[in-house]
């Protein structure tokens, strides 16, 4: 088994896809403390910089001396407290439907929504860059997988009109995590209608950074519940703290409740977290600056990336992309912006698809222009070298 095990690591190293976790001391800033030293981060997910605000902390801390810890057993036993309930309730009212529903992880939401609706006799249509989760739920589903090339909406009508499946739901990212780019979802709202599928869209990266409001991909397109009626989010990522939830009508939680399987069989997330992410929502709210920080980052961040020749994907998201195509090219980028002490993680095959590897610079509201200015000059010197 060793032997077995030792040439798997060795396929990685030879292709140059093996992965390193940097181990940091401290709270999730801009600023990481690595056991090297300080560095400058452009790779978190906490787009809103709530990941340390000191409401969170406070609200963690009082939640778990009325909680405690664990919550000690799946939701549909013990464990579903009334911090769990309250979130539930926000994250309804939060996205304007009927009732969400917490889930662990968005893979086990994903797994569990798509799981729990289709079937055999049914079709899932996913765009080739998908997330990973979403992918692996359609295959565990056992519903025959139908994907079609990236926003290419016209490959995915010739898929719904050959469709003869019982049922047929289009599940789509609205935020491409790897790309940054979003989903044509008016497009796909129309298709569906036309042909009589059901529309899920994974907003993991939208929810709480764009829109008007923060609501999400959905907002910025001004699109409803009756035009997406799934929409799954997770909570750890502009919302700061951990978890995802799946929010819809009254009949698709009750649904999922019954027959979610990566809902039925875990413990509950600990409820001084789902108090926390209640806390949360209000403040990505009420701190509206922090969408406003994001958006003269984005433009501060692009305008000098064209001035120096540097030429990142289009997106107007957090999430900026500079494609370097092989995985070696990628890896001595960010290796060469490890010595000047800036974070910035290589995205590799089997991430991204084979030679498209990448520098995937986040933004983060707690990033100033002067940091988006040292990581500008400091790509143009390693690209130049």
């Amino acid at each position: 088994m060793d032997s077995y095990l030792e040439d798997i690591l060795q396929q990685r190293r030879a292709a140059q896809l093996y992965r390193v976790r940097h181990a940091h001391h401290g709270a999730q800033t801009p600023i990481l403390h690595l056991e090297q030293g300080d560095y400058l981060a452009f790779c978190s997910n906490d787009y809103l910089g709530l990941a340390s605000h000191p409401l969170l902390k406070t609200t963690v801390q009082e939640a778990v001396e009325e909680f405690a810890v664990g919550s000690g057993a799946s939701h549909l036993i013990t464990g579903h407290t009334t911090a769990h309930h309250q979130l539930e309730q926000a994250l309804a009212a939060y996205t304007a439907r009927e009732r969400a529903l917490l889930f662990s992880t968005g893979y086990m939401a994903n797994v569990g929504v798509i799981s729990a609706l289709m079937g055999r006799n049914d079709e899932v249509f996913l765009d080739k860059l998908d997330h990973a989760s979403l992918i692996d739920a359609a295959i565990l589903s056992r519903a025959k997988l139908k994907r079609y090339p990236h926003n290419n909406i016209s490959a995915l009508e010739n898929l719904l009109a050959k469709s003869t499946a019982a049922h047929k739901l289009i599940v789509v990212d609205g935020v491409f995590s790897m790309d940054g780019d979003l989903a044509d979802l008016p497009a796909i709202v129309a298709l569906a209608k036309r042909y009589d599928a059901w529309v899920m869209v994974d907003d993991a990266h939208g929810l709480g950074v764009l829109g008007e409001t923060g609501r999400g991909t959905l907002q910025y397109f001004g699109l409803s519940a009756q035009d997406v009626p799934i929409l799954m989010g997770t909570l750890g990522k502009a919302f700061g703290v951990f978890g995802a939830f799946v929010a819809g009508s009254e009949l698709l939680i009750e649904v999922l409740i019954q027959n979610a399987r990566s809902y039925i069989y875990t413990t509950a997330l600990p409820p001084a977290l789902a108090a926390a992410t209640e806390v949360s929502l209000q403040l990505a709210d009420s701190e509206s600056w922090r969408r406003e920080q994001l958006k003269t980052l984005i433009a501060y961040l692009q305008v000098g990336a064209a001035q120096r020749n540097i030429p990142l994907l289009p997106s107007i998201t957090p999430i900026q992309v500079l494609m370097l195509g092989s995985a070696e090219r990628a890896l001595a980028v960010s290796e060469a912006l490890l010595a000047k002490e800036i974070l910035v993680t290589a995205i590799r095959p089997p991430t991204v698809p084979a030679n498209t590897a990448r520098l995937r610079i986040t933004l983060s509201a707690l990033h100033q222009l002067a940091d988006v200015e040292r990581l500008l000059n400091a790509l143009a010197e390693v690209l130049a070298a």
